[in-house]
Formats: C-alpha cells, sequence, structure tokens
C-alpha cells in the first residue's frame, strides 16, 4: 500500500484520498449494489418489534417511516448495531424506533457513484443509506456497508506499488 494512503488510513482521513474502486470500476453505481424495497416500521414500533422483524427478514436494518411512499416522512435508520446498543440500557420492550433511529435518515440517488455512497456513509458515520427515486422522491431501497464490500470483492485490484515491487 503506497505510504501516503496508508498514513490516511492510519490517521482517518480516507475520504481525501480517492477510492480505488471508482478509478478502476467508474460505472458502479448504487442501483447495481443496493437492495430493492424497504423493509419498515412505525416510529412507535417496540424496539422488540423491530428485532423480530430483522430476525424474520434477515436484515441488518429497518427503515423507520410514516408512509412508505413519501420520502420527507423518512424518521431514520434502525441497524442492527444500533438495536444491540439500545439492549444494553434497558428492556427492548420500553423502547421505540424513533428514539433509537439514526435521523435523519441518509439517502443517495440511484445513479450516485459507490465511491460516493461510501464518502456518504463514512461522513455521516451510518452503515446504510436509503435509495431514494430522484425524480419520483421515493424511496427505492437500502444499500449498505456490506453491499459496498460485495462490490469492492468483484472490482478492486490492488493498486500499483510505487516502488517497483509487487503486492
Amino acid at each position: 500500500m503506497p505510504p501516503a494512503r496508508q498514513a490516511a488510513i492510519l490517521s482517518g482521513m480516507t475520504a481525501a484520498l480517492p477510492l480505488v474502486w471508482d478509478a478502476a470500476e467508474p460505472d458502479l453505481r448504487v442501483v447495481d449494489a443496493m437492495h430493492r424495497g424497504l423493509i419498515h416500521c412505525e416510529p412507535d414500533a417496540s424496539l422488540r418489534a423491530v428485532a423480530a422483524l430483522m430476525a424474520d427478514e434477515r436484515v441488518h436494518c429497518v427503515i423507520v417511516i410514516d408512509d412508505p411512499s413519501d420520502r420527507h416522512s423518512l424518521w431514520g435508520v434502525v441497524s442492527d448495531a444500533d438495536l444491540i446498543a439500545a439492549a444494553t440500557v434497558r428492556s427492548l420492550d420500553e423502547q421505540r424506533a424513533m428514539g433509537t433511529a439514526i435521523k435523519p435518515a441518509v439517502t443517495i440517488g440511484p445513479y450516485e457513484s459507490l465511491a460516493r455512497a461510501a464518502e456518504q456513509m463514512t461522513k455521516h458515520g451510518v452503515s446504510h443509506l436509503v435509495v431514494v427515486d430522484p425524480v419520483r422522491d421515493r424511496p427505492l431501497g437500502v444499500i449498505s456497508t456490506l453491499d459496498l464490500a460485495r462490490a469492492l470483492s468483484a472490482a478492486w485490484s490492488p493498486p500499483p506499488a510505487l516502488d517497483g515491487h509487487g503486492p
């Protein structure tokens, strides 16, 4: 790994450097990696109900939403990590989705690059973005860090060594 990239990663400033897959695969877009559809709950749903929904649907997040057809009703996102953290505080039956959700939900368009999705996740400290149709202003699905990792595994190649030595 080039020393500048190593130093940036160690100091937490990876956003300052271009992502390798963006240069190698500029055509990879959110729509190519996202999961279509939303697993959602109402803001007053108990976290126990949210946990059951995650388990039943085998997902890592639930979107807290009032009206699935209205982007402006997106409250936020409850991830599995948020759920586990909430469980250490008090009973999941006593907590509501609206109190735990990361608000507001961080959104991205389907034709944005995967590099842009990674930048948004890093900037906002989230592992899921709600993908919103920019024309109809409706949520289309979710893209997660796992989706990005899957895309990276298929598209990534090591950067050329700057010192002439191979990886």
